[in-house]
């Protein structure tokens, strides 16, 4: 294509771009003017043990039966492609990447603190980042529910019903037999970390974009999700996060959280996780 007769723009681009980085840069600094969000947990109702309120309002968040299509339909050429998705993935069981989907399915914190440690270059804890850290804690909860309204409609049957196999985590499975399909909740939590912690820290956007499609992956990879699950998950995830820029506490504690990263990486400390080794068993 020939881009030639748009050349004219460039200038108007670029003011343009200097604007929004002027609005930009005032707008977080409104936000750093007032009170920053708690990060003590114990200021939150929390909706059950160790899970915090997320920063929108329930039922607020994107409309993922709206959103998304059915899942697909018996004999279609959609569910062969997930039933052979699934197939290909059989192959990975008790190997380092079953092992890694294992650990992707840890949500609680502190530990499910860590998933993105590696990627991000910096450790990740209510200690030494509580704004981060509560900014995962919190985002979790929005990201998650939100697939609800579709996964409520269709309980879809999981993989690993189907076909009667083995999951990475047997002690989550009569839980995840009561829990529909599609979309993937973790999915959908896991790709709004990613996109989040990318604004947190653009300069490692690309490690994080693909630790994020990893743990996405990793469901199907566990045999608890179908390719499509997971991939529908992914969309209700970004879905929310372009939601929450709407919110005043999750733009001020994504302000917070991108002076934490930076301070923390100013002080070159050494990762306690062996991140060769995960880099080894995401390549798989």
């Amino acid at each position: 294509m020939n881009f030639k007769p748009f050349s004219s723009l460039g200038c108007v681009a670029s003011v343009a771009h200097i604007t929004f980085g002027s609005l930009l840069l005032a707008s977080q600094a409104v936000w750093a003017a007032g009170p920053l969000p708690t990060t003590n947990p114990a200021d939150l109702k929390p909706l059950r043990p160790g899970i915090l309120p997320g920063y929108m309002a329930a039922g607020s968040w994107v409309d993922s039966l709206a959103l998304l299509p059915p899942p697909p339909a018996a004999g279609s050429a959609a569910l062969a492609a997930d039933q052979a998705a699934y197939q290909a993935t059989r192959v990975l069981k008790d190997t380092p990447r079953w092992a890694m989907a294992e650990k992707d399915a840890e949500l609680s914190f502190p530990k499910a603190a860590s998933t993105y440690a590696c990627a991000l270059g910096v450790h990740i804890s209510a200690e030494t980042t509580p704004h981060l850290n509560m900014l995962l804690r919190r985002t979790l909860v929005d990201a998650g529910l939100a697939t609800y309204r579709a996964k409520d409609s269709y309980k879809r049957t999981r993989p690993f019903m189907v076909a009667n196999d083995a999951i990475c985590t047997p002690t989550q499975e009569e839980a995840l037999r009561k829990d529909g399909s599609y979309p993937s909740g973790h999915a959908s939590l896991g790709w709004a970390w990613a996109l989040i912690l990318t604004e947190v820290a653009p300069e490692r956007a690309n490690a994080l974009i693909q630790r994020g499609h990893a743990f996405a992956q990793s469901r199907a990879i566990c045999g608890v999700h179908w390719q499509s699950d997971v991939q529908a998950g992914m969309l209700v995830g970004a879905g929310v996060v372009a939601q929450l820029h709407n919110n005043a506490d999750f733009n001020a504690q994504l302000g917070a959280a991108r002076q934490e990263v930076t301070a923390a990486r100013a002080t070159n400390a050494t990762l306690a996780q062996d991140c060769a080794a995960e880099a080894a068993a995401l390549a798989r």
